[in-house]
């Protein structure tokens, strides 16, 4: 199995293939409250254990961490089942209403309800724990649906001519989900309503799974793969298959560098402006961040495919870096606006050019196992080190506030810092990928 690089200059003469109506809906409607779900799990599931469970960052790391793992176990095997049956719309749909189950579900885990089966801190342990699993089965029908089968689905229906289009709108769809989330379910979270905040989440993951099965349409996959699942799991992680497609696995790197550095703070940023900025109408910053944002990464996509995917993620990069600066030392209202804006546009961009780059460099039979492997270089390496470093920060810190007579932990300034001395590691594969980029073209010329 061999690719060559796609994104070169000869690509961009070529005409845009058009998607249709159809597969934008797919990709808008499962994309989006894919999103939702995951926005849910990724940053209201850390508050939520935090408001009405413990303060202990440790414990949100972990969490995460476990999360992660997963996410990760399933995408390797449900990516590589999809290959080898050549469908992804039924693990789409089904795991979609099974992922909206299981995520109403958390409203039904608090420390009273525990707490007839031990004492106060055992039931708080046994809630965590309660949480951590519960994530974890989350996380499985999640990243089966979403990150295996509907991605292999992105791969499969998509080209070189419109990946960075569809990747910049994909980028969008988490801040999106965010601001969709804020906007209408964040005044239920602060009233204390985790119950009816995870019930409304939950039926709305169902509903697009139903609807999912009748709007999605298989692409036919260029070839049904005769090795069975966990031959195709193995066939990514082999060391032939790494020599053999070099740009896919340095791109992945980048992003494994780069998401350790989103993971450093994302996790404690909503934690960060409510109690550690102390900003009231943090819901209105991160509605304008999100918002801007979100224009910003849409548009930006076809300038990643007219300027090419590899040669976009160092100016992206720059931009991410310099939110990141004014972030660690921004303290007003307004500032905090503009450095988010930068933070997150950078962020997005930065995400729909690794993300498009990989899409080209991936093999047009292994789409669902190379989910696996993106999953592992994306989610898995930066999930459990990212989070764990923001928490050592944090720790490290000690800075706190007092609620009702309750000393908590809050986040510091040096996430943001922390994030910005990782993330200027990824400069060294993307200049790799422009080296190999310009070694190619050289030899066609």
């Amino acid at each position: 199995m061999t690719t060559t690089s796609t994104d070169r200059s000869a690509n961009h003469d070529r005409r845009v293939s058009r998607l249709g109506g159809r597969r934008w809906a797919v990709l808008a409607l499962v994309g989006l409250v894919g999103q939702i779900a995951w926005t849910v799990e990724n940053l209201y599931l850390n508050v939520f254990v935090y408001d009405t469970i413990t303060d202990e960052p440790r414990v949100l790391a972990a969490m995460v961490a476990a999360s992660a793992v997963a996410a990760t176990l399933t995408t390797l095997v449900v990516g590589a089942w999809s290959d080898r049956v050549g469908r992804r719309r039924v693990f789409v749909a089904g795991g979609y209403v099974l992922w909206g189950l299981s995520t109403a579900a958390f409203g039904l885990v608090t420390v009273d309800g525990l707490a007839g089966a031990a004492s106060v801190a055992g039931a708080v342990t046994l809630a965590v724990l309660v949480v951590i699993v519960l994530d974890c089965l989350m996380s499985v029908l999640g990243s089966g649906a979403n990150d295996a089968a509907f991605n292999a689905w992105v791969t499969d229906v998509t080209d070189s001519t419109n990946r960075g289009r569809v990747e910049a709108v994909l980028a969008a769809m988490p801040l999106l989900a965010m601001l969709l989330v804020f906007g209408g379910l964040d005044g239920l979270t602060r009233a204390g309503e985790w119950r009816a905040f995870f019930l409304v989440v939950g039926i709305a993951i169902v509903i697009v799974g139903v609807v999912a099965w009748f709007l999605m349409r298989d692409a036919a996959v260029p070839q049904q793969q005769p090795d069975g699942v966990w031959r195709s799991i193995a066939f990514g992680l082999r060391p032939s298959t790494m020599r053999a497609n070099p740009a896919l696995y340095i791109t992945f790197s980048a992003w494994a560098v780069f998401g350790i550095s989103t993971q450093v703070f994302l996790p404690y940023l909503i934690i960060y402006l409510q109690r550690t900025l102390r900003i009231e109408g943090y819901a209105l910053v991160l509605g304008v961040v999100l918002l801007g944002a979100s224009v910003v990464s849409i548009l930006g996509g076809r300038v990643i495919d007219r300027f090419g995917k590899v040669r976009s993620i160092l100016p992206a990069l720059a931009i991410y870096l310099l939110g990141l600066a004014l972030m660690a030392f921004v303290r007003d209202f307004t500032w905090v606006i503009v450095a988010g804006l930068a933070m997150m546009s950078g962020f997005m961009l930065v995400v729909a050019a690794i993300g498009a780059a990989s899409r080209d460099a991936t093999p047009p039979d292994r789409a669902g196992s190379v989910q696996g492997l993106r999953m592992i270089f994306a989610i898995l390496i930066p999930m459990v080190i990212g989070p764990f470093i923001g928490a050592a920060i944090i720790s490290g810190a000690g800075e706190t506030y007092e609620e009702l007579g309750v000393v908590k932990q809050v986040p510091t300034a040096g996430i943001f810092v922390a994030a910005a001395v990782i993330a200027v590691v990824v400069v060294i594969p993307v200049l790799a990928l422009l080296h190999r980029e310009r070694r190619t073209a050289a030899v066609d010329a």
